[in-house]
């Protein structure tokens, strides 16, 4: 059964994770913007039509629908979606991704692509993983999403500390889309985080500087930041995506944050008139609550 606030808070996060990655996709790569920007626009680097996102939202979509799909996480399903997904719009994809998709198309084994790109690249420690997985904590329950976040992240990126990153939003997503307030399901990411340094960084998220940087641990500090210290959806999704920086992938972490917590209703109805396919994320949404476990 589906219970409506279940629905209405797997829905916020969704949506809210497209809306973010839509608003900050022509601020991307930029400096903070001199004017603050409260509406969808259209151009940046990438030349984005207004109310379209980015490979943020497009995996994040890739996942959600695997996990209908197979009841559960495919690595295998998955990949073949990222692939895809890939191919209609490579321009969207940072470094790490972009080099496991290109190794896969050529043949390499699925359980090697990862650390191959690692050392081609000198590293995986980038936020792709972190980005995309959200729909692991609607679909998953508390208790066992840290888990299969981990490894949803090594799939693409061999560094452990992005998936300690993506585990730590997730978990808040799993809890607070089972109605737990903000603050105990980021007390609860803490208690769970085994990287020292995320627990660090997150842990004392007002006392760093904020980097809305391409780095997973970076990249999650800004959007936590900006969650925990910001009232409602707009509020938010707002501060950051007026960051600049990695700004899509910030405010689409940000926003599956807010959407988890405020709910699918606190999206400001412009966003959602402006933001294209809608309707596809609201379905989507809606049979990733039915096939989550009880």
């Amino acid at each position: 059964m589906i219970f409506i606030s279940d629905f209405m808070r797997a829905a916020g996060c969704l949506v809210g994770l497209a809306v973010g990655d839509a608003l900050g996709a022509p601020l991307e790569g930029l400096p903070p913007p001199e004017n603050r920007v409260t509406r969808m626009l259209g151009g940046g680097i990438h030349d984005i039509q207004r109310g379209e996102f980015t490979d943020d939202a497009l995996q994040a979509i890739g996942l959600a629908e695997s996990l209908v799909s197979c009841r559960g996480f495919s690595p295998e399903d998955f990949m073949e979606r990222l692939v895809r997904a890939f191919e209609g719009a490579p321009e969207f994809y940072g470094p790490t991704s972009r080099t496991v998709f290109t190794l896969v198309r050529q043949g390499c084994a699925l359980e090697q692509a990862a650390a191959v790109a690692h050392l081609m690249n000198k590293g995986s420690r980038t936020n792709g993983s972190v980005m995309r997985a959200p729909p692991l904590g609607i679909y998953y329950p508390p208790h066992a999403v840290r888990e299969v976040s981990l490894v949803c992240s090594a799939l693409t990126h061999y560094d452990p500390v992005a998936g300690e990153c993506s585990a730590f939003v997730n978990q808040m997503v799993s809890e607070m889309c089972r109605g737990v307030p903000k603050v105990r399901a980021f007390t609860h990411a803490l208690d769970r985080c085994q990287s020292p340094e995320v627990a660090e960084r997150l842990g004392e998220f007002d006392r760093w500087p904020i980097e809305p940087s391409l780095d997973a641990v970076l990249a999650t500090h800004a959007a936590v930041a900006v969650f925990m210290g910001s009232d409602g959806f707009e509020n938010t999704v707002v501060r950051a995506i007026n960051l600049g920086g990695d700004a899509d992938t910030v405010g689409a972490i940000a926003g599956a944050l807010a959407g988890a917590c405020y709910g699918f209703p606190s999206i400001p109805h412009r966003w959602l008139v402006d933001l294209r396919h809608t309707g596809r994320l609201l379905a989507l949404s809606r049979r990733l609550c039915a096939a989550a476990p009880g």
